[in-house]
């Protein structure tokens, strides 16, 4: 542990002791996001002196906007299968280590009254504020330093030992450095590739980075097909690489969206095979059987209609399917419509890219990091949890179950 230095005098700022001068600390926590709030909160439970510092005006702001602001925080079905990794085993330790239950125990200590969406999802009640409050709360109790609008500098390792922090706010020496700066995701709320640039600074690789969790464009035909039907949802299976989500896709002025695409833009890049399945659920055989027997002399886009949203089965109809009454069709051609429905060809153009991604794929390769405490392999001291890693969860509540098993496991080994 590093020697509790002679401070120089301190002060209270909103509640927190703010050090007027240079300060030992045992850790620095770079990010004040899901992973450095519970790795802060953790180190600073087991005696650690810790500063968390962070560039933005505030702490936890992905935790604020996330969820439709009332934070799906976890998921109980959270497995290792649901992360991607150039090593999908690196996550297991932290996630065996630091489960949701372990989350929803300290959301019910502090009152935070919850629910279960769907799949698993769990959202506050009232506010994602709620979770910021509490993370505040414990590192309040457990004497963590915060500093917000403290912009680092540079990270340097003086002969002596240890890790000297060149900020806005000073400079500040500590035995062990955290990163949790996150990835690139939403630029206006701060992201950066801080964490990126530090971990090869220290001689970390950093794997290709790409936006994941984030709505897909359409130019050209489908874009003019679709731009006007912007608004429309509808249950789909998307399946792509074969990887397959159920859910919903809602198509938007610049492309489609929903979970369901979300999802799969994880596993889908431009130039990869995107199919659609318009009718989950439906057994599609029946269906036609069904209609043939009662309903021949329906139009198809009328009976489609009844099972889609009537402007798309109208748009199906006018540009992918002929239409006209069902006893019309030969069987070579109701073959080729059951299996477009099922396995409709989307061409996504690309992604709305950072801007409105939910998270990072790619990062700080897990091959030089300890999957037990997070320790760099190469830098004694040196740690990198949460976003910032080569670690992505589905969408749902997996990448704060990331965020807090990562931030767990650093915090308990600093």
């Amino acid at each position: 542990m590093a020697a509790r230095s002679e401070f120089t005098p301190c002060h209270r700022v909103n509640g927190y002791e703010r050090v007027t001068g240079n300060a030992n600390f045992d850790a620095i926590v770079i990010g004040a996001g899901a992973a450095g709030l519970m790795c802060a909160i953790t180190a600073g439970r087991r005696g650690k002196r810790v500063l968390m510092l962070d560039h933005a005006n505030k702490v936890g702001k992905k935790i604020l906007m996330s969820g439709g602001g009332r934070c799906n925080f976890t998921n109980t079905g959270t497995t290792p299968d649901n992360f991607l990794s150039a090593n999908p085993h690196f996550c297991k330790s932290a996630l065996a280590r630091f489960t949701p239950w372990h989350f929803i125990e300290l959301v019910e200590r502090h009152g935070i009254a919850w629910h279960e969406k769907e799949l698993g999802q769990l959202f506050c009640d009232e506010s994602s504020k709620q979770i910021v409050k509490l993370f505040l709360d414990e590192c309040a109790a457990a004497g963590v330093e915060v500093r917000t609008h403290c912009s680092i500098e540079r990270v340097t390792q003086p002969d002596a030992g240890g890790f000297k922090l060149h900020t806005s706010q000073g400079t500040f020496d500590t035995d062990a450095v955290v990163v949790a700066s996150g990835g690139l995701s939403i630029p206006s709320m701060g992201a950066s590739g801080f964490g990126y640039a530090l971990a090869k600074q220290f001689g970390h690789e950093v794997l290709p980075t790409r936006a994941g969790l984030v709505p897909l464009t359409l130019t050209g035909k489908h874009a003019e097909r679709m731009q006007d039907l912007a608004g429309v949802s509808l249950p789909i299976e998307a399946r792509c690489n074969g990887t397959s989500f159920r859910n919903f896709m809602l198509v938007t002025h610049r492309g489609i969206s929903g979970p369901s695409i979300l999802q799969i833009s994880s596993f889908w890049q431009p130039g990869d095979d995107l199919r659609l399945d318009l009718l989950p659920g439906h057994d599609i055989d029946a269906l036609f059987r069904e209609w043939q027997q009662s309903r021949r002399d329906a139009e198809l886009r009328t009976l489609l209609g009844e099972v889609l949203p009537k402007r798309f089965a109208q748009r199906l109809c006018e540009h992918w399917i002929t239409n006209k009454s069902l006893r019309q069709y030969n069987d070579p051609e109701l073959r080729g419509i059951k299996e477009l429905l099922s396995s409709w060809p989307l061409i996504a153009s690309g992604t709305e890219g950072y801007r409105t991604a939910e998270v990072t794929l790619g990062g700080v390769d897990t091959d030089s990091l300890s999957s037990t405490t997070m320790m760099s392999r190469h830098v004694p001291g040196l740690y990198f949890i949460g976003e910032v890693v080569d670690v992505t969860g589905w969408l749902g509540g997996y990448n704060f179950q990331w965020a807090w098993a990562s931030g767990h496991a650093a915090g308990s080994a600093l």
